[in-house]
């Protein structure tokens, strides 16, 4: 094994070359060595070969991990053959005891210390509130009521009954863990699992309080006040840190998530920070114009829409729509006339209007006069 060339070196690599690298380098040596390039060239067929053994561990994402970590060791099966050998002839490992932790420890840094902290952090807690299409625009303050877990307030939190206190558990000796012995493909292995008498957290509590039954936690309702920005919309989410449920063993408390629900509008419907309505108006104020009132989030606006104004067109009042959030610049509101024709007229009524068409054959009808011209090429 120790005459075998660095497989990197082979292919004219760096150690940790990347993917693309290898395959570009095995590409133009085996072009270079192939036999068939090189015919009886005895020199050339061993390098063809020694660059295909190369590019087969190197190619193999496997392989390569295994070969940068142990060299040829890790991946020639023969490699200390007839030495006590847990994976594939790795001399030397077999019939060891190691821990995992010293391992990686060895590998990456850090302490080689077993020891788990018993910290434990509090869960989040998702709420739900329903606001208005007017606070959602302009935002607001809300209290918010829902139920979380805090520390016990007779044991503060330790579990044990006050006048008591817990005690170091004599099966892992307040470590939390246990270490245990596996057989691995690398041998024998030293690994931790939790202890199963304490839980993990490396203290035994023989009377537990009686508020909390020894969870170090109680249930309570709580209020707080949370600022809904201007502009947020439906089913978005408001995070606030540190108000969820209590952590254990010291642990920090989670969040509290408050979902937002808006109410429908029964004029509105919104459109990411744009609002849109429609606005009914009469024949006469289509036909002759003026001022119309408009419907706004700070209530009602004076609006000139000008003579002969058809149904469904489009007008715009410009900043008047939803706030941007975490900006003062605003949306804008988007109104549609609908021309709305009178019902159940009288006979008065009906003779007035059809005088009034008649009076209106020299109007300009721009519509109607084009659709008469189609029909009237359509049917010539």
């Amino acid at each position: 094994m120790a005459d075998k060339r660095d497989y990197y070196e082979v292919l004219g690599l760096s150690k940790g070359a990347g993917d693309d690298e290898i395959k570009k380098a095995y590409r133009k040596l085996a072009k270079k060595y192939h036999p068939d390039m090189n015919p009886g060239d005895q020199e050339a067929e061993v390098k063809f070969k020694e660059v295909n053994e190369a590019y087969s561990v190197l190619s193999d994402s496997d392989k390569k991990m295994r070969y940068d970590q142990f060299g040829h060791a890790g991946v020639d099966p023969n490699y200390g053959a007839g030495q006590n050998s847990g994976f594939g002839g790795f001399g030397g490992f077999g019939g060891m005891d190691f821990d995992m932790g010293d391992i990686f420890s060895s590998f990456f840094g850090g302490t080689t210390s077993t020891r788990r902290s018993s910290a434990i952090r509090g869960d989040d807690i998702l709420t739900r509130i329903v606001i208005s299409f007017e606070e959602a625009a302009f935002g607001c303050q809300k209290t918010i009521q829902f139920p979380r877990t805090e520390t016990c307030s007779a044991c503060s939190g330790s579990g044990a009954e006050p006048g008591t206190k817990a005690e170091t558990c004599s099966r892992c000796g307040g470590s939390g863990q246990i270490r245990f012995q596996q057989r691995t493909m690398l041998g024998m292995m030293q690994s931790t699992r939790p202890c199963d008498v304490c839980g993990g957290s490396g203290k035994i509590i023989k009377t537990p309080c009686k508020n909390c039954r020894g969870q170090g936690v109680e249930r309570k309702s709580k209020k707080f006040d949370a600022t809904i920005p201007a502009g947020i919309n439906e089913g978005e989410r408001i995070l606030l840190r540190g108000q969820g449920n209590a952590g254990r063993g010291g642990g920090e408390n989670g969040d509290l998530v408050v979902e937002i629900n808006i109410r429908p509008h029964p004029v509105f419907q919104r459109r990411g920070y744009d609002i849109f309505c429609e606005v009914p108006i009469s024949f006469a104020e289509a036909a002759l114009g003026g001022e119309i009132q408009i419907p706004t989030l700070e209530g009602k606006e004076s609006f000139r829409i000008p003579e002969g104004t058809q149904t469904g067109t489009q007008f715009t009042l410009k900043g008047r729509g939803i706030t941007v959030i975490r900006t003062n610049r605003r949306g804008n509101l988007y109104f549609t006339v609908q021309v709305e024709v009178p019902k159940n007229l009288s006979s008065t009524q009906r003779d007035l209007l059809r005088q009034f068409d008649d009076s209106c054959n020299n109007v300009n009808m721009d519509r109607k006069k084009s659709f008469a011209d189609k029909l009237k090429n359509l049917f010539k």
